[in-house]
């Protein structure tokens, strides 16, 4: 029996009767399906998938999507191509998301339309997917290609694979003798369901394959236990990704009932979710973890969720520790007749294992309960031990729980075949008394302090127990203070629970400090997220002593100081934007409950109605609000008219991309009519020079060949006198890298050159972008870096020193790299929004903003001849811009999508794209050339040796002559995304260098002619941003949020 059947099973005989419905609870209609439009456009999606995937080996399908009407559909329709299902979450860290589906060697994804800009930002640049796509109804349908070196589970000696490491993979496991020449097989073209991965909490993400002989005993046996009818409506409370939505989705579908599904910002807002499921559609049947149903709080839990009229039959809670008795006692409204269950599992062995529903006359007693509530009995088909630290079974006493049963099993990351009755350790402690198993805590949750073991639940379940705690969690902060976290509506009543504490705990387990928080952070699966509330105690600590108001403005300072740290925005941002968005500024729905809580705490009482206010407004109406209700009766500084109303919809709109930062002018530009001296360094030795031929001359560095204002960086020689000394960092080994041996491949020997870190400056987010970098003649200490970063924010930044000089928030995350005009007055970058922004260069402000028809991460180019703008876009055009009569010139079809920037070149005057499909080309076309990989880098031209270079994503960086004939290549250890820079050694040889980055954070600098390597230097993050070099100082952008200016050091520099 499979999922599938299940639900088919039931729409044979429920066919015209509600199986679904999606309330966006925004004062529309609910949409319903019923279960023959579900079964249909099951079939019509497994049909396409059918035409269009052609499958190799197992039978998985990727699904990235929002809860919406057609989801239980979608699914439908991949199990029954067939096929499992691989649930990617769109507001998932990217780099999570790209490691699941790599793992996975993930062949073909499901994108929902309303996602494909996000899927695009997210993973473009990491996936190296072709131009196929197929769209249906919806959905779009994305074909993956990985390399066969990146992908763990290799499908055509898999069973082989299994049978040499058969003791390595399961040696820490039990296996029934008898059962051990018996095996399940995931290749079967029916074995699998669904694959997920673990939440990574306690160590690197797993992979988890489940099989539906595995998950149908649980819809099975639920449907028995809750006593489940066409009658019944269900909530889907759970993410994809979490399991427990298989069982929610599939115990409705396959019993006649209802499933209502809602949107996911909608689970942030506690008193809306509440008359959503038990007002408008009355929820009988409801699956939650502890943490999801603390956050409706105990009043709002006794007067709606477990009242006495409530529409809730079924409440299952599971996931984490199971809630004491005292607290579950107290949630119930009285007359409440809920069934209440405790559920119990793992994903290894998706999904529940054991069930136990609490008595009625348990709940009703005055007694009180020392030992928690059980787990229960073992659900259809599983088989519970308890081990002790030997790993024999023990029927008394403590140790580790372990899950299995002959058909509950999974396969974990690269297993192809599991024996059948394999048992997976859970990590959680119990004890057995009387033959009964009560949860103890898991493996991680046990500390040693002051000398003594200690369980950190334990402090939790004695604190919930308190009639003033709401709601709490316990964290081992940096493994020296144990902090207890509590949601209370009486903030005066922190001495007298920290007193009780001390009544209740040993010594030992009375917690170093108790913070007051609004309402408990918790993942997307519903769980107690830790990380947050140590975000939080951190905030905690450094506002501790701040945390008195002295007026307005001072509160306007906190918040904004609030803004910046809740959005780790660096302490340097100048002054938040009053327009700036939360959402749009880095924000989520975890990190605006922390905000809340610390405005809250800030006040020194509630702010009615501030979560939705912060989810939708911007910074400048979150001040209001907070004055309102601080101060009711005073006249606020700011007008709520002064800000513009947003919509949550509105945040990618031009309009939403925030005001610009002020603190000095680099520049006097005033006009595109003044025309300015200045020298420009950007990716791809691309230099431009206007009215400074005295200056470049001076110094030594232009030749009279030159052509117009714009000149290459090779016909420069050196640009000296703007030297600093070294301020920090070291390089790598100098003996690590030398030379390039006659494959092109790095050698043995000793450098001749070193890197070393100048400055660093921290942008919030990973620095994507290449900088610009913009030297006025006549004044060059005010040499200027612009640079973006995911962050949304622009920046202009000192070359010499590293210091802000003023910031943009732009609508959305940038990876397009700055270009200036030929006045100088303005720089043009481009936006993951689609827009191409034209800003004033010695303030931010904006200008222009043109919009092409998807994102723009290609960096513009400016052609010194004509004035104009040309830039490439994720639309697969090519755009020629006048910024000055702000209009578009002409648009060009490139026949694919342009990440890489448009190169020009003056002698002979060629412009040159290269697309992701793998092809560098000439506009006019004159030539091209064809790698054996996208490329993402852009090409560097180099006139004075009449040389082309590029990288590509085969890990390879290529020289070319102008004829398109390959000269040389040098072999990184990563993919090449970056633009090479072609200068000058700064040693006074007249040598030619190359510097280039690769992806595993790796600068190369090698000898231009050759491809010799002269040094390596490994940044602490991964690098997509080009460098650009200026005297001996190389400036480039890295993923761990910073903009870098190294020191190149040779000979008697060193």
């Amino acid at each position: 029996m499979t999922l599938q059947e299940l639900v088919h099973k039931a729409a044979s005989c429920y066919m015209d009767r509600v199986a679904v419905c999606f309330d966006e609870c925004n004062n529309q209609l609910p949409v319903y399906y019923t279960y023959k439009t579900v079964v249909n456009a099951a079939s019509e999606l497994s049909n396409f998938l059918l035409l269009h995937c052609d499958f190799q080996g197992i039978r998985e399908i990727g699904l990235y999507c929002q809860p919406g009407i057609d989801l239980p559909s979608w699914i439908l329709g991949i199990l029954q191509v067939p096929a499992a299902y691989v649930p990617i979450e769109p507001d998932s860290p990217p780099s999570l998301s790209t490691h699941f589906m790599k793992k996975c060697n993930l062949k073909y994804i499901l994108v929902e339309k309303k996602q494909i800009n996000k899927f695009k930002s997210f993973h473009e640049t990491l996936l190296n997917y072709d131009t196929f796509t197929v769209e249906h109804n919806d959905l779009v349908l994305f074909r993956l290609h990985w390399k066969n070196t990146e992908v763990n589970l290799m499908l055509n000696d898999g069973k082989e694979k299994y049978e040499k490491e058969k003791i390595k993979s399961i040696s820490s496991e039990h296996v029934n003798e008898e059962k051990a020449e018996e095996h399940m097989d995931l290749r079967l073209k029916h074995c699998l369901a669904y694959v997920l991965h673990t939440s990574g909490t306690t160590g690197i993400p797993k992979i988890v394959r489940v099989p539906h002989k595995c998950i149908v005993p649980n819809i099975q046996h639920f449907r028995v236990l809750f006593d489940i009818t066409q009658e019944d409506v269900l909530f889907l409370a759970s993410p994809l990704t979490f399991d427990p939505s298989v069982v929610e989705i599939f115990l409705a579908l396959s019993s006649g009932a209802s499933l209502l599904i809602v949107p996911t910002s909608v689970k942030l807002l506690p008193s809306k979710l509440a008359s959503v499921l038990f007002s408008h559609h009355r929820v009988t049947v409801l699956q939650a973890t502890p943490t999801l149903l603390r956050r409706f709080g105990s009043q709002l839990i006794k007067s709606t969720v477990l009242s006495a009229t409530t529409s809730l039959r079924v409440l299952a809670l599971g996931g984490e520790a199971f809630p004491s008795l005292t607290v579950l006692r107290s949630w119930r409204g009285e007359g409440n007749k809920t069934q209440i269950f405790n559920v119990y599992g793992i994903t290894e062995v998706s999904s529940w294992a054991t069930i136990y529903r609490i008595p009625e006359k348990t709940l009703n007693s005055t007694l009180k309960c020392e030992l928690p509530v059980q787990l229960g009995f073992p659900l259809l088909g599983t088989v519970v031990e308890v081990r002790d630290t030997n790993g024999f079974t023990i029927q008394e006493g403590s140790g580790q729980v372990f899950l299995g049963g002959r058909n509950r099993v999974c396969f974990l990351d690269d297993e192809v075949t599991v024996p059948l009755g394999t048992m997976r350790a859970t990590g959680d402690f119990v004890t057995v008394k009387d033959g009964e198993i009560f949860f103890l805590g898991r493996k991680d949750s046990q500390i040693k302090r002051h000398g003594k073991r200690l369980n950190i639940e334990l402090v939790q379940q004695v604190a919930e127990e308190l009639q003033q705690v709401e709601s709490c969690a316990v964290t081992w902060y940096n493994q020296e203070k144990l902090i207890l976290f509590m949601v209370s509506k009486d903030a005066s009543v922190k001495e007298y629970i920290f007193k009780e504490l001390q009544k209740y705990l040993p010594s030992h387990a009375v917690p170093d400090e108790l913070v007051l928080i609004d309402s408990l952070p918790f993942t997307s699966h519903g769980k107690i997220d830790v990380s947050e509330l140590n975000k939080i105690y951190l905030n905690y600590i450094n506002l501790k002593s701040e945390n008195k108001l002295s007026g307005k403005e001072d509160l306007w300072e906190k918040l904004q100081y609030l803004w910046k740290s809740t959005l780790n925005l660096p302490e340097d941002l100048l002054r938040v934007p009053d327009e700036s968005l939360f959402l749009n500024s880095g924000g989520d729905s975890l990190k605006s409950i922390r905000l809340l809580s610390e405005i809250e705490k800030l006040v020194g009482t509630s702010v009615p109605g501030l979560l939705e206010i912060i989810l939708s407004s911007s910074i400048l109406e979150i001040y209001n609000h907070i004055l309102q209700t601080v101060v009711p009766d005073e006249d606020v500084t700011f007008r709520k008219s002064c800000a513009t109303k947003r919509k949550l919809s509105d945040i990618n709109q031009e309009e939403a991309s925030g005001t610009s930062l002020h603190q000095k002018a680099i520049m006097t530009f005033t006009c595109h009519n003044e025309i300015n001296a200045f020298v420009v360094l950007s990716r791809g030795s691309q230099i431009l020079s206007l009215n400074s031929t005295r200056f470049l001359t001076k110094l030594g560095h232009c030749s009279s060949a030159c052509p117009s204002d714009s000149v290459s960086q090779t016909n420069i020689q050196n640009l000296k006198g703007l030297n600093s000394p070294v301020l920090i960092g070291k390089s790598k080994d100098p003996s690590c890298v030398a030379k390039v041996s006659e494959e092109g491949k790095p050698a043995i020997g000793t450098q001749k050159m070193e890197l070393h870190v100048r400055w660093r400056s921290d942008t919030g987010k990973c620095v994507d972008a290449s900088p610009l970098v913009v030297i006025p003649t006549f004044d060059k200490s005010s040499t200027t870096v612009y640079i973006g970063s995911h962050s949304h924010r622009m920046k202009a930044v000192d070359f010499y020193s590293g210091k802000v000089k003023w910031e943009q928030i732009l609508g959305d995350r940038i990876e397009s790299s700055a270009c200036v005009s030929k006045c100088g007055n303005f720089i043009v970058v481009g936006c993951y929004n689609g827009l191409v922004y034209v800003l004033k260069s010695n303030s931010g402000e904006k200008y222009w903003m043109f919009t092409t028809e998807d994102a723009v991460k290609s960096s513009a180019t400016m052609d010194p001849t004509t004035g104009l703008i040309y830039i490439g876009s994720h639309d697969q055009h090519a755009y020629a811009l006048d910024i000055y009569r702000k209009k578009c010139v002409w648009k060009s079809k490139c026949g694919g999508t342009v990440f890489s920037s448009p190169c020009l070149n003056l002698i002979p005057h060629h412009l040159y794209f290269a697309t992701l499909g793998g092809l560098l080309l000439a506009v006019n076309p004159v030539w091209q050339f064809s790698t054996s990989g996208p490329i993402f880098s852009s090409p560097c031209t180099s006139p004075s040796e009449q040389k082309i270079f590029f990288g590509s994503h085969d890990c390879f960086i290529y020289c070319c002559n102008m004829k398109g004939h390959l000269q040389w290549k040098f072999e990184t250890t990563s993919r090449v995304y970056a633009t090479p820079f072609a200068f000058h050694n700064y040693n006074g040889s007249n040598e030619m260098l190359l510097a280039a980055a690769s992806t595993d954070g790796k600068v190369w600098i090698l000898e231009s002619q050759s491809g010799q390597l002269q040094s390596v230097y490994e940044l602490p993050g991964e690098v997509f941003s080009s460098p650009v070099v200026l005297e001996s100082m190389l400036i480039i952008g890295c993923r761990d949020n910073y903009v870098y200016c190294l020191d190149l050091l040779g000979g008697n520099q060193k």
